[in-house]
């Protein structure tokens, strides 16, 4: 009950929620109601930077969820031309993460990590098509034990200003393992082959746990 009430932070949020605290302080010796709108946003920045643990299927014939949010797009389209792959078919899930989501990002399967690509942007509304292509963004490209490529994005949105990176190239991950997270509102796009789409525009997902895709 009590990792419900005070879940365990992820190690980028300490430093933001002492300075939380701090400006907290300072609004409540200037008055009453200013801190306690501090106490509410410091309230808001602890379960913002939360970090549960989740449980995945452990089966390589399901693509898992990458992201806590709302399924924006399910449709067909071209593999990201920054990776070499616009000449390539891919099934394509997008996911919206608004600022009370949690924003840790999870690998959709097990597999090698054979690419890992940066691509600085800009910082419009992660919610738009046109995020895919213009944001700040992160790419990893994982090899699954099927030998197909699955891609996951992380996409900065309007008040994202960094993408963290917890993996590396040639790292071994296990379905559900963390590769990430966005600072504040933002999206993550899957790319995959040869799985058939479970989810639907507007559904929920939990990251790691989701069923997105199955073989």
């Amino acid at each position: 009950m009590l990792d419900k009430i005070f879940p365990k932070i992820h190690d980028e949020g300490y430093k933001f929620i002492v300075i939380f605290i701090l400006v907290t302080i300072v609004l409540y010796f200037i008055n009453g109601f200013l801190g306690f709108i501090g106490l509410v946003l410091t309230i808001w920045c602890y379960y913002f930077f939360r970090d549960p643990e989740r449980i995945s299927i452990g089966d390589e014939n399901y693509l898992t969820s990458p992201a806590d949010g709302v399924v924006l797009q399910v449709l067909e389209t071209n593999g990201p031309k920054e990776l070499g792959l616009e000449n390539k078919q891919y099934k394509k899930v997008s996911i919206f993460m608004n600022v009370f989501d949690c924003h840790v990002n999870r690998t959709p399967c097990s597999g090698k990590v054979s690419e890992i690509l940066y691509k600085p942007g800009k910082f419009i509304n992660a919610s738009l098509d046109k995020a895919s292509e213009d944001n700040e963004r992160n790419y990893y490209k994982i090899k699954n034990i099927h030998g197909e490529d699955v891609i996951v994005v992380q996409i900065a949105g309007l008040v994202a200003r960094r993408i963290v990176t917890e993996t590396s190239i040639d790292d071994e991950l296990q379905q559900g393992s963390k590769i990430g997270m966005i600072r504040f509102g933002s999206r993550a796009d899957l790319y995959f082959e040869n799985y058939k789409p479970l989810v639907k525009v507007n559904q929920k997902t939990i990251a790691g746990e989701t069923l997105i895709a199955k073989r």
